[in-house]
């Protein structure tokens, strides 16, 4: 897959399968999307691309975990920053001047709710009123729902807020990952005998609801169970500094410095201040027994 940032960059010369949106999370009303281009790409040998509008707060993926997801799924991910000109741009402009002479778009998949151009004045009829003309086809995609509730964005959010991470986590189509460099943190872990990485998510990337959680960590290429907090360490932390701090069982390295994953699999309590030191170890060492009780009875490949 080629990265580009910005329209600009672009300078393919083969026809296209386009899909346009935001794309926050890539949930599985998303992947209809993807697998359209892909299908296309795959039959008619043009090149797939999405073109991915620039995302705001509260999001369920940054754009370096975008990129990671599509990496080997589509030709072309274009990030289209948010700027006054494509805010101003007027949608039938957008569509000679982008899909047309920019994109060589020859099929555009959209969904049914897709707004683009000044005013959000297009949508999925524009695009049909000028297929003719500029000779692409266009496939509008219905809505993905999970038992009479429409899966997007905003819903997966609602859930990791209350901890509902197995239905987040079926809505998305995969775990929810937090990807990070770990840092040092103040090593209370260590010195309580069960060491931990702190991964700082960052400022535009969702936590989930506050709280102790079951998960699987890659660092060094290799996947290990944890049991980990997400949140800002009432008991200790002197600032509230959202971390997700996680115990890797059996990993014994260095990680400072590294890059890990974290997958968030099941929820166990919300986030506590506690008393005293020793009143957060004993409940540590009950949050230990619980992750080693989840991965034992949901057992998962070490890919």
């Amino acid at each position: 897959m080629q990265y580009i940032k910005g329209l600009d960059a672009f300078d393919g010369r083969n026809h296209t399968a386009v899909t346009l949106g935001k794309f926050d999370g890539l949930h599985r009303g998303h992947q209809k999307l993807l697998n359209r281009i892909m299908k296309y790409a795959q039959k008619e040998d043009c090149d797939s691309v999405v073109c991915a509008f620039d995302m705001d707060r509260d999001c369920l993926m940054t754009n370096e975990e975008r990129r990671a997801f599509l990496e080997d799924k589509v030709d072309y991910l274009i990030e289209i920053p948010f700027t006054r000109e494509m805010m101003e741009m007027e949608a039938e402009k957008f569509i000679e001047e982008i899909l047309y002479k920019k994109l060589h778009a020859s099929h555009i998949v959209v969904g049914t709710d897709f707004n683009f151009g000044h005013e959000k004045r297009g949508n999925h009829q524009m695009l049909e009123k000028y297929a003719a003309k500029y000779g692409y086809t266009v496939d509008v995609v219905e809505k993905a729902y999970y038992k009479d509730r429409e899966i997007s964005s905003t819903y997966i959010r609602e859930l990791l807020l209350d901890g509902n991470i197995p239905l987040a986590n079926k809505l998305l189509g995969y775990p929810y990952e937090i990807t990070s460099v770990v840092e040092h943190g103040q090593q209370l872990g260590r010195t309580l005998g069960f060491p931990t990485m702190n991964l700082a998510p960052q400022e535009k990337k969702i936590l989930p609801k506050y709280g102790v959680y079951a998960c699987r960590v890659l660092v060094d290429g290799v996947w290990y169970g944890g049991v980990g907090n997400a949140g800002v360490k009432p008991t200790v932390a002197q600032e509230k500094r959202r971390l997700f701090e996680v115990y890797v069982y059996g990993y014994e390295g260095d990680a400072y410095g590294k890059t890990a994953t974290v997958q968030i699999l099941e929820f166990e309590r919300p986030e506590t201040k506690f008393h005293s030191v020793e009143e957060l170890k004993d409940r540590v060492m009950k949050d230990m027994r619980y992750g080693e009780e989840y991965l034992k009875n949901h057992p998962f490949d070490e890919r």
